[in-house]
């Protein structure tokens, strides 16, 4: 129990997103979808190059250490391109709180019981996909989109850890303590 004690205190519910901001994420999000295979499979090789321990949860290419053999990946492909569709779902609703909610309880519930994912790999994915979006379209992810796409991260993190917490996660699914 300490440890959802301990997820529950570092969270605070994120600031909301403007109109402006929700806008702006809608709009920079249309150029990124056009090209929606290629930019997942960036992010995901960027996740698995940078952080090597998120493979683990993909029996296909856990062993893969050639990021060209990985990056041919039939699994790797499909499997962008569910996180992009994931992505396209949320941006589509960002307007409409409960809907984010429902698509974020899905996802959460299913990585974290099905496939027994830690929670902070979201976060750490977060940030990938924030970092692959800037360098992939720099002419759309200026500083106001990055701050956009900043805040929705944060709510999608929120989300999710409010799930693995609801799930009793800590107390015992993490095999990582």
């Amino acid at each position: 129990m300490e440890r959802n004690g301990e997820v529950q205190e570092q969270m605070e519910r994120p600031e909301t997103l403007t109109d402006g901001e929700r806008a702006t994420i809608q709009n920079t999000w249309a150029k990124v979808y056009e090209n929606k295979e290629a930019a997942g499979v960036a992010v995901l090789m960027r996740l698995f190059t940078s952080f090597p321990s998120a493979k683990q949860f993909f029996s296909q290419f856990r062993h893969v250490d050639d990021p060209e053999e990985m990056q041919a990946s039939t699994q790797l492909r499909k499997h962008a391109l569910r996180v992009m569709s994931a992505l396209n779902t949320l941006v589509e609703n960002v307007h409409d709180g409960e809907k984010t909610a429902a698509v974020l309880k899905l996802v959460a519930k299913s990585h974290a019981v099905k496939h027994n994912v830690e929670p902070g790999y979201f976060k750490i994915l977060a940030g990938v996909i924030l970092e692959v979006l800037v360098e992939a379209f720099p002419e759309t992810f200026d500083t106001e989109a990055q701050g956009a796409w900043s805040k929705l991260m944060a709510v999608v993190y929120w989300h999710v850890t409010q799930v693995y917490a609801e799930i009793g996660w800590g107390s015992t699914n993490n095999t990582a303590e």
